[in-house]
């Protein structure tokens, strides 16, 4: 049996409410959880919103698009600093796909540690 990946941890303790995990919204938690791509990111819920990064600890990456509201609506926007609003009046479903639509690529499984310091701060 494999040991747990950091990420995986980070989900089971959001989805289980355990303490000291972070809160966020159930429904759009669950929704998020439901995609692959999202799964295999590192999630950080705060503050209402639902961000997603290529690495466990901080500087995060903040390069991915990721989801702000609740059960009733959730608003899409890219990239911390850069993007703009992608989608709004989403159900949790419809924004977890939309996320998923706009990930890059290249965008892989979450590896664990720190984002590589780039010419600029992206925190």
């Amino acid at each position: 049996m494999s040991e747990e990946t950091v990420v995986e941890k980070t989900w089971r303790g959001i989805l289980e409410g355990r303490p000291g995990a972070r809160r966020g919204d159930p429904a759009v938690i669950a929704a998020a959880y439901a995609e692959p791509r999202l799964r295999a990111l590192y999630p950080a819920p705060s503050h209402g919103a639902l961000t997603f990064h290529r690495n466990t600890q901080y500087p995060w990456s903040n390069d991915l698009p990721y989801i702000v509201g609740d059960a009733q609506w959730c608003i899409v926007y890219g990239p911390l600093r850069v993007g703009g609003m992608l989608g709004d009046s989403l159900t949790p479903r419809e924004a977890a796909a939309l996320v998923v639509a706009y990930l890059p690529d290249d965008c892989g499984p979450a590896f664990e540690g720190l984002w590589p310091q780039l010419d600029h701060p992206v925190d």
